[in-house]
């Protein structure tokens, strides 16, 4: 009953944003770091943290090292979008959702049809040169030789578009997806724990009465949300667009 409620409630709003983690993509087959082979082996035997590796400092000091992590746990070139995607990218289309807002790097909401997707961290699928700046595709990042990939203008190193630890979020990104959250009429959050900072705080600037919250597990804003729903965020999602029943 409670669904059916709030099938009614996205069905009639025209400004709905949604606001996503790693539970999102999931179900494409793109895992957790934090909970899949949440520990990288490292070339001494010592076991380092993703969190470590995944660092700005790791970046240029052990640069090797952060490649081969990333390509092997950070790249899914063959994903594709799960009934949550498809779900989103059609209530932009039908007029009703007025963004997405996505903590994740991979590209799928893009992929599936959305189009206005504000990445907090960044996407795998961009890449550029740290000394003159040219741009480099997923694909050429993929393809490229050596250790790591190196610029074909001036022999830079290619640094993947994406926010590492200890580096800043683009400012501008953020107040856009502020006013979103805060001009929303319906505010759907799913598959994200809401602890990685300081994009989850953003959630917090949401003023209306109709906060959706979709998670398997607990998180810190279950006991404010206005709908709270402990089920697979493409189930649900697809459901909500859909006419099954929960």
């Amino acid at each position: 009953m409670e669904f059916e409620r709030l099938k009614r409630v996205v069905a009639e709003s025209r400004n709905i944003v949604f606001f996503g983690g790693a539970g999102t993509s999931t179900e494409s087959g793109i895992p957790d770091f934090r909970s899949a082979d949440g520990l990288y082996q490292a070339a001494g035997g010592g076991r380092i943290a993703p969190e470590e590796i995944l660092s700005h400092d790791f970046f240029l000091a052990r640069t090797a090292d952060f490649y081969a992590f990333y390509r092997s746990k950070m790249l899914y070139p063959d994903a594709m979008p799960n009934a949550a995607h498809y779900a989103l990218a059609e209530m932009e289309r039908q007029g009703r959702l007025a963004a997405v807002i996505t903590q994740n790097i991979d590209g799928l909401h893009q992929k599936a049809g959305s189009r206005n997707v504000l990445e907090l961290h960044g996407s795998v699928h961009r890449s550029f040169c740290m000394d003159c700046r040219e741009a480099y595709s997923l694909q050429q990042v993929l393809e490229s030789n050596g250790e790591y990939p190196r610029c074909s203008r001036c022999g830079g190193v290619v640094k993947p578009d994406v926010v590492l630890y200890q580096e800043s979020l683009d400012m501008d990104l953020l107040q856009r997806a502020a006013m979103y959250i805060k001009q929303a009429d319906v505010l759907i959050v799913a598959g994200t724990s809401l602890t990685v900072q300081p994009a989850a705080g953003l959630v917090r600037l949401y003023e209306g009465d109709k906060f959706v919250l979709i998670n398997k597990s607990a998180t810190p804003m279950d006991g404010v949300a206005d709908y709270l729903i402990s089920d697979s965020v493409a189930k649900v999602l697809g459901m909500m667009v859909g006419g099954e029943r929960l």
